[in-house]
């Protein structure tokens, strides 16, 4: 006798496949950045307060940026697009800055060069972020995009 089990309406997983990864990615990026950003601001806060202060700000946009990447919803959704929207400007801006005026940076930011002290990671994982979520809308939400 074969069991009939009710249809339930299950909304899509965005979280499978290559967003596990890139969730991972974040959740680790979120941990070494505010673990840095700890350590510097409690051990030598004064020796480079904006790089500092920088990296703390990095660390919340990992964190925030992973929470919105787990949770389903309109809300997270573009959550997740502000936040990775952000952080690529942030490593680009400050990437940037710290090529063309190192002493504005006298130590290292999550995104200074790029990102280099983590691999250039926190320059691809933006765009690896927004690639995803463009695959994988909400319903009834247009990706942002420059034209928005």
């Amino acid at each position: 006798m074969t069991e009939l089990r009710p249809q339930t309406a299950a909304r899509p997983n965005r979280v499978t496949g290559v967003g596990r990864l890139l969730i991972a990615v974040y959740g680790v990026l979120a941990l070494a950045a505010t673990g840095r950003s700890f350590v510097q601001i409690v051990g030598k806060y004064d020796q480079a307060p904006l790089a500092y202060s920088l990296s703390a700000l990095a660390a919340v946009v990992y964190i925030v940026a992973t929470v919105a990447l787990v949770n389903r919803g309109r809300g997270w959704y573009r959550t997740a697009w502000i936040t990775i929207t952000f952080e690529l400007l942030g490593v680009l801006v400050i990437g940037t800055l710290s090529l063309v005026d190192p002493a504005l940076f006298p130590h290292d930011t999550v995104w200074s060069v790029f990102g280099r002290g983590y691999l250039f990671i926190p320059l691809a994982l933006p765009i690896l972020g927004m690639w995803w979520l463009a695959r994988h809308p909400v319903a009834g939400v247009e990706p942002v995009t420059s034209d928005s």
